[in-house]
């Protein structure tokens, strides 16, 4: 299985390629929805590696800018392991709390919400595009299924567990807009993925063309994105590329401190033939519970379900900060206030709580808590202040203290 390393003189051409690819987003994607993000199941198919034609990093870039995928059906795994703690079903409320539960403020078939579950475990979706106007993902269960059916200029999204509807119609142009509603930062499927990780790659990033996989049967190319510094606690990422069509079959992300892919997605099933118009069409069964996602934020439910906009957070935090660059970059803001609470700072049973999830550590900057997945590190310290990127702790640490 060859490696294709791309060629140093060509980093403009790469930057281009890329920026055009990272505009490219699979029709599915218009949902927003498709799995997040981001050491499963494999969705690896067949035995051995198909051999294919050479091609280097460039041309697998442009390849994929250029896909042009109108028609699909499929079903895709997801898998995210980001170590999260055991919360014991509190991140359950808190979700809820986020995007409109099962209670008077909002609908359990709220996009906004129930995507988030694509964040944690391993998922298999069920998913369709017949253009830019029609899309349809399903997020199957053992005895429940939840689906987003955008068709036209409406949307709708089902939740069988619950029997209720989410319904938002906009005459203004659906397929221009997108979906109200949808959430836009649960990337899910490879496509999705793949543009997130190509906005990243820049100087800081290593691009080569890893060999051959099969993947749902199709042969495709391998494209492996690597951060060229130490810092971060991104490790690799791989992007199997349909050799046909371009279009991004499997994304996996492995951290820097090895094991189990952080994300895993990836098609099982493809095939490129045109949907049935049926598939698109939906009617709430008998009995279901309908919210008209217009009329509920006109009565301000939305407003009362969903935490406050980028904007509004933006007012609350004093000057957001990116420090470094690339892979290895860290955003700092001053949340205005004092740190976490902690045990030790009279907070009681909830401090001692939030001490069990974070390590304590001290610096030139004082003291303050990290708190660790497998990917995103966040460091607060008892000022107030917030460090946070896909980087080590250590790095952290180092960014408070040049910052004093």
């Amino acid at each position: 299985m060859a490696s294709y390393e791309s060629d140093d003189n060509t980093n403009e051409d790469l930057r281009t390629g890329r920026r055009k690819a990272a505009r490219y987003v699979v029709p599915v994607a218009v949902l927003g929805v498709a799995a997040a993000t981001i050491g499963l199941v494999p969705a690896f198919a067949g035995s051995g590696d198909p051999d294919l034609p050479d091609i280097t990093a460039q041309q697998l870039i442009e390849k994929i800018a250029a896909s042009d995928v109108q028609q699909l059906s499929g079903t895709v795994k997801i898998s995210t392991d980001l170590g999260l703690p055991n919360l014991g079903g509190l991140e359950n409320s808190l979700g809820g709390g986020m995007g409109g539960g099962g209670d008077d403020s909002g609908s359990s078939a709220d996009p906004s919400s129930k995507l988030l579950e694509l964040a944690s475990g391993t998922h298999t979706l069920r998913v369709a595009s017949d253009g830019e106007d029609k899309q349809k993902l399903s997020l199957l269960d053992k005895a429940a299924e939840y689906s987003v059916i955008h068709n036209g200029d409406e949307v709708w999204a089902y939740d069988s567990a619950s029997n209720e509807a989410y319904h938002v119609k906009d005459s203004s142009g659906a397929a221009e807009k997108g979906p109200k509603g949808k959430a836009d930062d649960v990337p899910a499927t490879p496509g999705e993925l793949a543009e997130e990780a190509l906005k990243a790659a820049d100087d800081t990033t290593s691009v080569t063309v890893d060999g051959t996989a099969q993947v749902a049967g199709r042969d495709a190319y391998k494209l492996l994105i690597k951060p060229k510094a130490s810092g971060s606690t991104v490790g690799a990422i791989s992007i199997a590329v349909d050799s046909k069509t371009g279009l991004p079959l499997k994304f996996t992300l492995t951290p820097a401190s090895g094991g189990a892919a952080v994300i895993d997605a990836g098609f099982t099933k493809v095939d490129f033939s045109k949907p049935a118009a049926s598939t698109f069409d939906f009617s709430p069964p008998k009995g279901t519970k309908v919210t008209e996602g217009d009329e509920a934020k006109a009565e301000g439910k939305a407003d009362r379900a969903q935490p406050k906009g980028g904007e509004d957070l933006g007012k609350e935090f004093q000057g957001l900060n990116v420090i470094g660059e690339g892979w290895s970059s860290i955003a700092q803001f001053d949340t205005g206030g004092e740190g976490m609470p902690s045990e030790s700072s009279g907070a009681g049973d909830a401090g001692r709580f939030l001490d069990s999830l974070g390590d304590h550590v001290t610096g030139k900057f004082g003291s303050g808590t990290v708190f660790s997945t497998r990917l995103v590190n966040a460091l607060i310290t008892d000022d107030g202040k917030v460090y946070a990127g896909a980087v080590t702790k250590d790095a952290l640490v180092k960014a408070a203290n040049a910052a004093k």
